[in-house]
């Protein structure tokens, strides 16, 4: 039995988050997204309307970030700007947690602070998926405590990375794991399945989407959203 694209096209949340992007790249990566009918368009929080226009009659949704890419916005912001995004016509939210407060271990803050943007979402029918960024939060311990909060909580997704925050290796490049095996693993394991995981960050190829799906991710981000595709439409992938 062949694979099925359409259910490769609507694990992909295609991403337009790029500082640089215009506003006809932006209007390009829609019109991309909705050839494609992939999950929805990760976009940045101004550009909620023009997104919402150019999928009008699509089955493709409109996410939005919340906090990016650093998380560190203060909870009362981060709740504004998730309300705002939902009164353009954002149905999903992709937030990047305090990732001060997480290495602080401040629980508590974080329990705040994913509750109260939840509570939005879930007031409007809107998801929410928490970003980690795990290439910051480094120690196994924190993720799962993170997992478990998200999870009591009842977010709709955990997600690894923005894949905008690099990190300094030893010979001093500056790079960034993202969604890696590991992390997408303990993140399955640590969540129920009614809390899915989204991986993003150095998902960039078919294998790459085929691989995160095998561990278990349901969505990922991508920019090359097209090459996923075509790729799949090669080896004979059926709508």
């Amino acid at each position: 039995m062949s694979e099925s694209l359409s259910a490769i096209a609507k694990m992909i949340d295609h991403s337009l988050l790029h500082p640089t992007l215009t506003d006809q790249d932006l209007i390009a990566g829609c019109q991309l997204a909705r050839k494609y009918d992939v999950a929805s368009v990760c976009i940045k929080p101004y550009a909620v309307p023009l997104a919402k226009e150019q999928l009008q009659g699509s089955d493709v949704f409109v996410s939005v970030v919340i906090g990016f890419p650093s998380g560190s916005h203060k909870i009362e912001i981060k709740v504004k700007e998730a309300e705002m995004a939902l009164d353009d016509g954002a149905a999903e939210l992709d937030m990047v947690l305090n990732i001060g407060k997480a290495l602080s271990r401040d629980w508590e803050y974080l329990r705040r602070e994913i509750k109260a943007v939840n509570d939005v979402a879930v007031r409007r029918n809107a998801l929410l998926k928490v970003i980690f960024e795990t290439d910051y939060i480094a120690q196994d311990e924190l993720r799962i405590q993170l997992c478990h909060l998200c999870s009591e909580l009842a977010v709709a997704f955990v997600k690894t990375s923005t894949g905008y925050n690099y990190v300094r290796q030893p010979d001093g490049q500056m790079t960034y794991a993202g969604a890696s095996d590991h992390v997408i693993q303990l993140m399955r394991r640590e969540c129920p399945p009614s809390v899915q995981v989204k991986a993003a960050g150095r998902v960039k190829t078919l294998d790459d989407v085929l691989r995160v799906r095998s561990l278990g991710a349901t969505r990922v981000g991508a920019t090359t959203t097209a090459e996923i595709l075509e790729e799949a439409k090669r080896r004979g992938f059926k709508d």
